[in-house]
């Protein structure tokens, strides 16, 4: 596996230097492109070219033909093929999998979606306008639970500092919980991964074993990903072939420095996981056919509210549905963590893309323009 770099250079020498390096994008298929494939591998280069990010990624399947594609180039101070459908920080898409497992259970009868969260943790969740004898478990999965963001909390914008920090989930809990609540339970929606971090304490609770197991057992080898895992406390590294990942260390500076190697134990049971392109969208595929979840829980993970993430998005129980430019919607998750950012998903028909770039939008160009430009091209591979 690859050691950290020790590159860490000004966000606007970067853009130069990634835009000298990336003059011609690398692509590679892992066969010939589909029809509409060549849509996709300009989208994939416009990414590199025009949004600066160092890599993309894709793994598109569509009527049993699965391509994957790649573009720029694994590191940003010299030319490095990037690996084809290489190992990534997932970030959120965890989220899907810890749902997952409350959802199986559910169908166990050992939690009850609409009980609170107290009789499963009692006395644990505390503080100002928060009563965890009124907030459920559903709301912890669809994001309605008004509770503090923890990640809001850490100070993320000076990353550098907290790289390779180890956080204890009590820690993230205690940081979210000394704010108020945003609003009373069941009232609005509002992205928080506090909720996923007391899903997976639930889950804990209940089953007696460590998240990080029970998500293994009950949901990774389930549905046969052989390069999705959930790396061991202490393990900052990336296994596998992979690109780098880059990141604004500090906010202050604006320096962007290599990230590819970090602790991940801030993510826990909202966003820890490592996975591929291809596992990713295989993972969305595998749980769309009701192979993870029975008829009913699987129902359940697709009754939706307005998400104003994305126009047209809509929030279920850890799972997301965005609308698409040929009719119909995605059904998928997406992440963002420090180095990577991961978008797509599976359609009713078959259709399953996974894509993944090597930094957050905003780290080398416009972030509202570089993230519409990564959904759009998650449109491009299910569409054309």
């Amino acid at each position: 596996m690859t050691g950290t770099s020790t590159t860490t250079v000004r966000k606007g020498v970067v853009v130069l230097t990634v835009a000298g390096l990336m003059g011609t994008a690398w692509t590679t298929a892992a066969e010939a492109a589909p029809s509409g494939g060549q849509e996709l591998r300009k989208s994939l280069d416009s990414l590199v070219s025009q949004e600066k990010f160092p890599a993309a990624l894709a793994s598109v399947t569509n009527r049993g033909r699965t391509t994957s594609l790649v573009a720029g180039s694994s590191r940003i101070d010299r030319r490095v093929p990037v690996p084809r459908d290489g190992s990534v920080r997932a970030g959120s898409n965890t989220k899907t999998f810890t749902a997952i497992v409350v959802l199986q259970l559910v169908a166990e009868g050992k939690v009850d979606l609409d009980a609170p969260i107290d009789k499963y943790l009692p006395g644990l969740v505390r503080g100002e306008g928060i009563d965890a004898t009124k907030i459920t478990i559903r709301q912890l999965l669809q994001h309605t639970s008004g509770l503090p963001d923890y990640t809001e909390h850490l100070g993320l914008g000076e990353f550098e500092r907290i790289q390779h920090r180890f956080f204890h989930p009590h820690d993230l809990l205690a940081a979210a919980l000394a704010h108020p609540a945003k609003f009373a339970p069941g009232t609005k929606w509002e992205y928080s991964n506090t909720g996923y971090l007391l899903a997976g304490m639930v889950i804990e609770k209940v089953t007696g074993r460590p998240v990080q197991e029970q998500i293994t057992e009950r949901v990774i080898r389930k549905a046969g990903l052989r390069h999705t895992y959930w790396p061991q406390p202490g393990d900052q590294t990336i296994q596998g072939p992979h690109p780098q990942g880059y990141a604004i260390g500090s906010a202050t500076s604006g320096e962007v420095i290599d990230v590819t190697e970090l602790d991940p134990s801030w993510g826990g049971a909202a966003g820890q996981l490592i996975s591929t392109p291809s596992d990713l969208a295989k993972f969305f595929r595998v749980l769309l056919d009701g192979a993870l979840l029975p008829r009913e829980q699987l129902a359940e993970m697709r009754k939706t509210v307005d998400a104003p993430l994305f126009p047209g998005a809509r929030y279920g129980l850890g799972l997301m549905s965005n609308p698409l430019s040929c009719g119909g919607v995605y059904w998928g998750h997406g992440g963002d963590i420090h180095g990577f950012e991961t978008r797509g998903g599976a359609t009713e028909d078959g259709r399953t893309v996974g894509l993944a770039v090597t930094a957050m939008p905003g780290t080398f160009g416009d972030g509202e323009r570089g993230s519409a430009a990564v959904m759009a091209t998650v449109d491009t591979a299910f569409c054309k």
